[in-house]
């Protein structure tokens, strides 16, 4: 007895037509699929037109649109300048320009290291891996670490900013430079007397491969989407912060001297926007003393959690459990006295 074949295509095969049936290829029991997805988006955005179009036309979510906007577009072209400026160095200056230009003295190297960190434009992310890159190339920790804290602070684009950003207070650049090199340099002069080479993993020295140009291309990009990233999120938690938060609650908290300097310093630490941005997010923050302001601007290149994240997966954790609360202290100690001296 044959074998019976009941499917579609070989049943087709057995007839004589050419042509296979309607059927053919076609589930047994087809479904008439009616668009009702499409129907419900429709309805959502009619009904949403009506009922958002008061919220999103309130003068509240207006200025928090404006202030946003306002610190990334000022800030924008720093950022770009700085990473730009930071890639070429890093992939067009010798690596033997930094042992030569260093003095032999430990102790001398450090104050030295944290001027040069002035020309070398730049943000906090390239600080890590050029002082990384020092240490291997055989210059002193403490030197090292100082130009790591120095460089996002007091360089000409940031310097350029902070003027911008706040124009008519010659002041606070010069409080800004001051109080960064000093903690910059303290910073490495205590590691220079009190540190441990158990605490510091110093990385080794990695080849550099591909031309220079490729080398700052790859540089420039990943600086540019990294630090452009924590601008936006700056940005987004500044205009928040001064549409949702009362009025009332920064004017408690700024007519307290220290504790103003303590919340802006904690702020600088939790927003980790880029040094070269930061100017403008710490003048929207009206409400709060200069004073507090260069709290932000001092605490937020040296210490914040995209540069704890950098410390501890290149120099260990035992460095970074050290060195961060070392620098936070001194950063706030600094800034509160330069403050009360020049502001």
């Amino acid at each position: 007895m044959p074998e019976l074949r009941t499917d579609q295509q070989s049943a087709w095969a057995d007839e004589e037509s050419p042509l296979p049936p309607d059927s053919w290829g076609r589930a047994s029991s087809p479904r008439r699929a009616l668009p009702w997805g499409f129907a419900l988006v429709i309805v959502l955005l009619v009904v949403g037109r009506f009922t958002l179009t008061p919220y999103l036309t309130a003068p509240a979510l207006q200025t928090w649109a404006t202030i946003f906007v306002a610190i990334c577009v000022q800030a924008l072209p720093f950022l770009v300048f700085g990473v730009a400026l930071s890639a070429a160095i890093t992939a067009f200056v010798p690596a033997s320009f930094w042992t030569k230009a260093l003095p032999r003295s430990p102790a001398a190297a450090v104050p030295v290291a944290g001027v040069a960190g002035a020309v070398l434009p730049g943000c906090e992310c390239a600080s890590v891996p050029v002082a990384s890159g020092l240490m291997s190339r055989g210059v002193t920790p403490a030197a090292a670490l100082a130009f790591l804290l120095a460089s996002p602070a007091i360089n000409p684009v940031v310097l350029i900013a902070t003027a911008v950003a706040f124009p008519g207070q010659p002041l606070m650049v010069l409080a800004r430079f001051g109080a960064s090199l000093v903690v910059a340099v303290l910073v490495g002069w205590l590691w220079l007397r009190f540190g441990r080479s158990e605490w510091l993993r110093i990385p080794a020295r990695p080849p550099g491969d591909g031309p220079k140009w490729v080398q700052f291309g790859e540089a420039m990009r990943h600086d540019l989407l990294h630090a452009g990233g924590f601008l936006i999120v700056g940005g987004l938690a500044a205009a928040t912060l001064n549409v949702t938060v009362p009025r009332e609650w920064l004017t408690a908290i700024a007519e307290v001297p220290w504790l103003a300097i303590l919340v802006m310093a904690l702020l600088a630490v939790l927003l980790s926007i880029c040094s070269e941005a930061d100017a403008f997010v710490a003048a929207s923050m009206t409400a709060f003393s200069p004073t507090a302001k260069l709290a932000f601007l001092v605490v937020g290149p040296m210490v914040d959690l995209k540069l704890i994240a950098l410390q501890i997966g290149t120099f260990g954790k035992a460095f970074a459990f050290r060195f961060v609360p070392l620098t936070f202290t001194l950063a706030v100690l600094v800034s509160a006295l330069t403050g009360w001296l020049l502001l």
